[in-house]
């Protein structure tokens, strides 16, 4: 398929800085890899360009896509990752101007609140150990705001002061680890680029031109990132949608589009409007819905396809009927059309909705997969075990050492551990290596440099047991040393978040037990590195896995669909106080407080028009048929509500919806019914 007129104008304009304003399912991807094979046979080498997004999924789709455009002589050198990804890279080769050894070790979110919680638990100044949540989002929101500990200890106001040298300390702490966090892989490089002008130089001169994917996604410090590299001359191309704005709980600063215009006065903007994705229908509801939200850059979808089916509006007693009724729906559908089960997906706005949809699905064994659900290797229990293994196989492991050195608890604070981190990087070795040294004893007290050695003895002992007799004995025992069990149960928040969470840990055992069998079956030696290296490589595996190619239906949030299409899908819970969510009209620490478990605990207050841009997400999913459901009475927290409809079905057309509460099935359409689950009660039968 060629380019329609816009996307080639796009693709050619490489002398001004260029915002392409970029409608869903209107072939932004294609653009950006279009652009980077224009770029290279105008005489842009692949080596000078950098083309960045937010996934590494992203990325690799964007990269594939490239290499079918070039061959591999013109793709080399060529940079496609996230913002994140390229941060890394800057810092791994500029370390030593930011102070840092070479092998930085990355703090995960786990990480990044255990040694919070550390630190706040030893801090000379006053703060609230419940309100560690608030802090840490606090610092990150400081860092992806591009402000540096000192600036905000002097600009702080009272209220803000305990979380501002909270962020000091945490930040000295991460310096002494030779650690960085996830945010510090973008807010680092720009602060060096900000002093170091010659440092900014050299990586101007190697990334010549950058292509930005769902640039309305950047936080502030993105944008300086961006700014910083591109320079004065602005070579740049950057890909984005108003309209598809959902993330600012997360830092993402949809105004930065319109800052462009401000800051690059010769910047040119193409829009984007045909869509090669949806009917006309959906399309039409879709702008419908958006055009109550403001807009600096006006656009209105368009498709070249059918006007297609209206939009059915399902209106259900509770949420278990919605749920079962939506099963039902979706296996009639399935087999009226002999459509594939991954042709179907389910979107809801919170990840506890979840639950009824899952249980539905299985008592009419359709085969299902929950979109962005943890991966057995992200449990913190599995990953605290998994950190003790890597340390038994390479006790030089900082990034394991941290994690576990005090869990369970050994009395070992963040102060000892910042002066064994800045003794261990004085003499460039390792946390492990330092512990053993006689010139630690002169920067820390006697009880301090006891207890280090005496846990890395144990860790030395542990390990060479492990390889010289019975290893699974061995590992065993070492759980029952540390008293992890006990730990587990101290933590949990309740009887059944501790055996859930032992229960992994079991499930871990025994894996590793037969993994231990097989090595021995086959006359392997090192037989416990063997085996930890073969999880760590399935962790990775794991992480990289995508489960698309599968045939069922997928579950997952609105938040979760972006960038996704499917040929049907329901959107459910169209209620208001969840979608709209309630938290639009609540105050930040009200969502601060809010329930864990919902992927929309944000830490900042969603709004309105947020909420509305979610919803155009989520009907700009379907290509072929959309449904949308609501209940008028749901249970939550064991109390039992009444519902509204979402304020969002009454801002789209009534011409174009479908209400079939409100008109009795005729007999053909139970007949068919019938026959749908007919059919599926013998496939049943034939699988027995």
């Amino acid at each position: 398929m060629d380019l329609n007129p816009q996307q080639k104008a796009a693709v050619k304009e490489i002398d001004r800085p260029l915002l392409v304003i970029a409608g869903a399912g209107s072939g932004k991807t294609r653009v950006i890899t279009e652009k980077i094979a224009y770029l290279v046979r105008q005489g842009t080498s692949a080596r000078h360009i950098a083309a960045l997004t937010f996934t590494n999924k992203a990325a690799r789709e964007m990269k594939q896509r490239a290499s079918k455009l070039m061959d591999s002589k013109e793709l080399r050198g060529l940079t496609v990752s996230t913002f994140h990804a390229l941060g890394l890279e800057i810092l791994r080769r500029e370390h030593k101007a930011l102070g840092f050894k070479s092998a930085l070790s990355i703090f995960d979110e786990q990480d990044r609140m255990a040694l919070l919680k550390d630190i706040l638990e030893h801090s000379k100044h006053p703060c609230n150990p419940e309100k560690l949540p608030q802090y840490a989002w606090q610092i990150g929101a400081w860092k992806n705001d591009c402000l540096p500990p000192q600036q905000i200890l002097s600009e702080a106001g009272s209220e803000q002061q305990a979380a501002a040298h909270l962020y000091q300390e945490y930040s000295r702490c991460l310096k002494a680890y030779n650690a960085v966090d996830f945010d510090d892989l973008v807010l680092l490089p720009v602060l060096l680029f900000q002093e170091r002008q010659d440092i900014l130089e050299r990586w101007q001169h190697k990334l010549r031109y950058l292509l930005v994917d769902e640039y309305q996604d950047t936080n502030h410090t993105q944008y300086r990132l961006l700014s910083l590299l591109t320079g004065p001359l602005g070579r740049f191309t950057v890909v984005g949608d108003d309209d598809q704005s959902i993330y600012a709980w997360r830092g993402a600063r949809p105004e930065n589009l319109q800052r462009l215009q401000q800051d690059h006065p010769r910047l040119k903007i193409v829009m984007l409007e045909q869509n090669y994705r949806s009917t006309g229908r959906i399309l039409k509801a879709a702008n419908a819905l958006i055009k109550h939200n403001p807009h600096v850059f006006e656009k209105k979808l368009w498709s070249a396809y059918g006007f297609g089916d209206p939009i059915r509006i399902l209106s259900h007693a509770d949420d278990l009927a919605e749920a079962h009724q939506i099963a039902a729906d979706l296996l009639h559908h399935h087999f009226r059309h002999r459509s594939q089960w991954h042709d179907y997906a389910i979107l809801y706005r919170s990840n506890h909705q979840s639950r009824a949809f899952e249980r539905a699905l299985r008592e009419q064994r359709i085969p299902y997969r929950i979109s962005g659900g943890p991966s057995f290797f992200s449990y913190t229990e599995v990953k605290d075990v998994l950190a003790y293994l890597r340390l038994f196989v390479n006790p030089d492991d900082d990034a394991a050492f941290l994690r576990i050195i005090n869990v369970p608890k050994r009395e070992i604070g963040p102060t000892t551990l910042e002066k064994l981190g800045a003794y261990a990087q004085k003499r460039h070795i390792s946390l492990f290596s330092a512990c053993f040294e006689l010139g630690l004893e002169q920067h820390l007290p006697a009880r301090a440099t006891v207890r280090l050695r005496g846990f890395c003895e144990w860790l030395v002992d542990t390990a060479d047991r492990a390889r010289r007799g019975d290893t699974m004995g061995v590992l065993e025992e070492f759980i029952d040393k540390i008293d992890y069990q006990d730990h587990l149960q101290n933590l949990a928040a309740s009887p059944k978040q501790f055996e859930r969470k032992w229960q992994n840990v079991r499930e871990l055992m025994d894996w590793l037990g037969r993994m231990i069998e097989e090595e021995e079956e086959a006359g392997g030696k090192d037989i416990l590195a063997a085996v930890v290296s073969k999880i760590m490589l399935m962790d990775v595996l794991e992480r990289q896995r995508d489960n698309s190619a599968q045939d069922q239906v997928t579950l997952m949030t609105l938040h979760a669909a972006k960038g996704l299409e499917f040929p049907h899908v329901y959107i459910v819970g169209m209620e208001e106080g969840l979608l709209p969510h309630h938290k639009s009209s609540e105050t930040v620490l009200e969502t601060l407080a809010a329930d864990a478990s919902d992927n929309e605990t944000t830490n900042q207050e969603p709004n309105i028009e947020e909420e509305r841009r979610l919803a155009y997400v989520g009907i700009t999913r379907a290509q072929k048929t959309l449904t949308l459901s609501y209940c008028r009475q749901r249970k939550r927290y064991g109390e039992v509500n009444d519902c509204q409809p979402s304020r969002f079905l009454e801002e789209l057309p009534e011409e174009d919806l479908e209400w079939p509460e409100k008109s009795t099935l005729s007999p053909e359409e139970k007949k068919a019914r019938g026959k749908a689950a007919l059919a599926n009660l013998k496939n049943l039968l034939n699988e027995a």
